[in-house]
């Protein structure tokens, strides 16, 4: 009997990319093992053209961002990334002829294998459909931590020092940028947006610091208030000490609504900790042994009211959104 297409098209462009555990994508399963005393982790996202990206993005970029957002969520929990699964659904137009398909589906695969092996996030399986609508490119990503310490959500406490990795508002910049409403050049704050930076060097220094962490996705205002309600504290932040790149402390320096938007836009796949007092010294040492940028914002605070962001005066600042949202 004859391959189908989907057969042959996963076993030119994807099953040459599959770790152990996929099988050489012959199967409809994967076979992980995880070794004594680890636990799974798993997380999913998905990425729809002209949502998360821009439809004519080149398609290495698709991927690794695809990839790298999910690789975000592990690190955040301190796991170390085993592999990932992918659902791809292929818009029609994209292949009239079919030669355009190929061209898009060996840059789309290039693009995973650089960070497969970078990541040493392999690909497990999955399913490729064609859809009438926009692009849609799904991952589901497995990470191993020791057993009953992954890092939570829910840890925050009373007392504890804040901190997020790397700089806050670039990518949203960056997607203002894009759109053109902002005017400007920001080669740094458009690479931003389209390709993130997770930080999975961090994991294994999360493990042993941080009572809570989460990645920065939909904005770190409203990302921060996510964490310390479910951990049923509040915070208090200084939005001066929120570290800035050079070109979004420029933009912002000329377009007055561009800190709103660095605070509250999303995109950033940065990662916000909840570090101890006692453990802030030796977090920060291995931060930077790790070569992770880490800032200390604020603290957290007994109560369960929203986080206050205070300008250098003291002031507390108010922001018309408070974060991202589909709905």
């Amino acid at each position: 009997m004859p391959h189908s297409g989907e057969d042959d098209l996963i076993a030119r462009f994807f099953a040459p990319l599959a770790g152990e555990g996929g099988l050489g994508l012959k199967d409809d399963a994967a076979l992980v093992s995880v070794e004594p005393g680890f636990q799974l982790v798993v997380t999913c996202d998905a990425l729809v053209a002209g949502v998360h990206f821009f439809p004519d993005d080149p398609p290495d970029a698709i991927a690794a961002k695809a990839l790298r957002v999910n690789l975000s969520d592990l690190a955040a929990k301190g796991a170390m990334p085993k592999g990932f699964i992918l659902a791809l659904a292929l818009p029609s137009e994209l292949s009239p002829s079919g030669r355009e398909l190929d061209a898009w589906l060996a840059a789309f695969a290039d693009g995973l294998a650089i960070d497969i092996a970078t990541y040493k996030c392999s690909l497990f399986g999955g399913d490729t459909v064609k859809t009438p609508g926009p692009l849609m490119v799904s991952i589901t990503a497995f990470g191993a931590v020791p057993t009953g310490r992954m890092v939570p959500r829910t840890g925050a406490r009373p007392g504890d020092l804040l901190y997020v990795t790397g700089t806050i508002g670039d990518a949203a910049l960056g997607l203002q940028l894009r759109l053109g409403k902002i005017a400007g050049q920001g080669d740094h704050l458009l690479a931003r947006y389209l390709r993130p930076q997770p930080r999975n060097a961090l994991a294994p220094v999360l493990l042993d610091c941080a009572s809570a962490a989460m990645d920065v996705s939909d904005g770190l205002f409203g990302d921060l208030a996510k964490m310390m309600r479910v951990s049923g504290v509040s915070a208090d932040v200084e939005a001066a000490c929120v570290p800035l790149s050079p070109e979004a402390a420029a933009m912002i320096a000329t377009h007055a609504s561009a800190f709103e938007t660095a605070l509250t836009g999303g995109d950033d796949y940065e990662i916000l900790a909840s570090i101890p007092p006692q453990n802030a010294s030796v977090f920060e040492a291995r931060a930077a042994e790790a070569g992770v940028p880490v800032t200390r914002i604020g603290h957290v605070l007994r109560g369960d009211g929203a986080p206050r962001f205070r300008d250098a005066s003291g002031a507390p600042l108010a922001f018309v959104r408070g974060s991202y949202s589909h709905f």
